[in-house]
């Protein structure tokens, strides 16, 4: 099977680029709202156009350098765990395989989604994504660049019980297509699909920067995963959204976009008082301090109700 043929995303880019435009459209000619900034726009294009170049170091080190290397070192020719313990090879290419990958595929993103907004470093990746104080197709485009770097980690599991790796990346992308659609306020709530699917309403939560929205649905698109481990909320149609981010870069610079968490832990880091504060503010919570002069989400949350 070829990776490069199947790839959802060969053909989903240009489908993104089709939907920004028609919803640039429809909001001008339809929507009061001043739903599109131009410089805020080409803030999240430039993101995404990054992110399209990096896609080959993307694929060699998921597919080449960990998925591969994963799937053959638990099956080799001799001795193989999975054929001489499990008592298979692989799974195969069968559609109900198909199916339960892409499950498992959700389960292992909500906990890289979850622990990209929970743990500093990570969230230093992912906050480009959060930036935008708009929501719209556009917002969608705009992803950071250095999650390539830890991304694979969360589902090198799969290839290692015996999904194959072409399956992995496929479902990886059918994952990344459904959450740029995400991004749009036209889309109304979707009736009983709502029960299990992460939709756009329940999307819109994720991205307000409301302290009692903030850290919440991190399904890819199933909203099964937040219900099961707490960190659901559904969208209050009353309460006024807030989108971006608390710590704005205030920018559309994206190199500024890109980097400005990572200057203020470094910040953080140098004016440490020990090696437990230094680690804290690399891998603790983001907001957390030593001395609760800031406070993390939890902390804050907590404190409201």
């Amino acid at each position: 099977m070829n990776i490069e043929f199947i790839n959802p995303l060969v053909w989903g880019v240009p489908c993104f680029i089709a939907l920004v435009l028609l919803e640039l459209a429809y909001s001008k000619t339809h929507d009061n709202e001043d739903l599109y900034d131009w410089k805020d726009l080409a803030a999240s294009s430039s993101m995404g156009l990054g992110a399209v170049l990096l896609a080959p170091l993307i694929k060699f080190i998921s597919a080449a350098a960990i998925f591969y290397f994963v799937f053959e070192i638990f099956n080799p020719e001799i001795n193989g765990v999975r054929t001489n313990i499990m008592g298979y090879e692989s799974f195969g290419w069968a559609w109900y395989v198909w199916l339960i990958c892409q499950f498992l595929d959700d389960f292992s993103y909500y906990w890289l989604h979850r622990f990209n907004h929970t743990v500093r470093f990570m969230w230093a990746a992912h906050i480009v994504h959060h930036s935008s104080k708009r929501y719209n197709l556009g917002t969608g485009l705009r992803n950071g660049w250095f999650t390539i770097l830890y991304k694979p980690l969360f589902y090198m599991w799969l290839p290692a019980i015996g999904f194959h790796p072409e399956m992995v990346l496929v479902c990886l992308g059918i994952e990344a297509l459904w959450q740029f659609q995400l991004h749009t306020k036209y889309v109304p709530k979707l009736g009983f699909l709502e029960k299990f699917l992460n939709t756009h309403k329940q999307h819109q939560v994720h991205h307000a920067q409301n302290l009692q929205y903030l850290d919440k649905n991190h399904g890819g698109y199933l909203n099964i995963f937040d219900k099961l481990f707490g960190t659901w909320k559904e969208l209050d149609e009353d309460v006024e959204i807030k989108y971006g981010v608390v710590s704005d870069p205030d920018s559309h610079n994206p190199l500024v976009i890109l980097s400005h968490e990572y200057r203020s832990i470094w910040k953080d880091v140098k004016n440490s008082k020990n090696l437990y504060e230094a680690f804290m503010y690399i891998f603790g919570e983001p907001g957390w301090s030593p001395d609760g002069s800031t406070q993390t989400v939890k902390q804050q949350q907590k404190a409201l109700t």
